[in-house]
C-alpha cells in the first residue's frame, strides 16, 4: 500500500506539453498545477469541490482539481485556463466574458471558462444547457446573468 508521504512517478500532458514528475502520493492536482507547474490560473477556493474555481478539463471533461490526486491524472491530458488564449489574444469565449463584464474579482472565472469550454466543444448548447452546466459554480461578485449571456454569445458565434 502506498503511504501518503511516498513519492509516485506520474506522466501527464498539460496544455499540450508533456511532464514527468515524482510527486507525493497525496498531492492534489490543483496543488500540482499551481505549485509544481506554475499554472496559477487554476484557483483553489473551497477545497471541497463545491465552488468550481479549480475546474480543469481532464481528457476534455470538466473535473474539480482540488478533489483529484495528481496520481489519478497519470497518463491523462489536462487543460487549464492558460490553454484558452493564444499568446496575448483571448479566445472568443474569454472575449465574450470581457464584453459582458462577466467577471469582477476574477477568482471564479477560470472554472466558469473551463466548464463553458467543455460545453461549447460538445455542440450548440441552449440557454438551459448553459445554466445547468454553470450551476455547479459559485460567483460572489457578478451574479450569473452576465456569465450566462457571455457563454450564450460565444455559442452563437461558434454556430455562425
Amino acid at each position: 500500500m502506498t503511504q501518503p508521504s511516498e513519492h509516485v512517478s506520474v506522466q501527464v500532458e498539460v496544455n499540450g506539453r508533456r511532464y514527468q514528475r515524482s510527486v507525493m502520493a497525496r498531492l492534489t492536482l490543483s496543488d500540482f498545477l499551481r505549485d509544481e507547474l506554475g499554472l496559477t490560473g487554476t484557483k483553489v477556493g473551497c477545497e471541497h469541490g463545491v465552488c468550481g474555481a479549480c475546474t480543469v478539463l481532464i481528457d476534455n471533461e470538466p473535473a474539480r482539481s482540488c478533489l483529484m490526486l495528481t496520481v489519478q491524472a497519470n497518463g491523462k491530458q489536462i487543460r487549464t485556463v492558460e490553454s484558452l488564449a493564444s499568446g496575448r489574444e483571448m479566445s472568443p469565449l474569454q472575449a465574450c466574458f470581457q464584453k459582458h463584464h462577466a467577471l469582477q474579482c476574477g477568482f471564479c472565472t477560470a472554472g466558469f471558462l473551463m466548464s463553458a469550454t467543455a460545453l461549447l466543444e460538445e455542440g450548440q448548447p441552449t440557454r438551459e444547457d448553459i445554466v445547468e452546466t454553470l450551476s455547479g459554480h459559485y460567483c460572489r461578485c457578478t451574479g450569473y446573468s452576465p456569465i450566462i449571456d457571455a457563454v450564450e454569445e460565444a455559442a452563437a458565434k461558434e454556430s455562425s
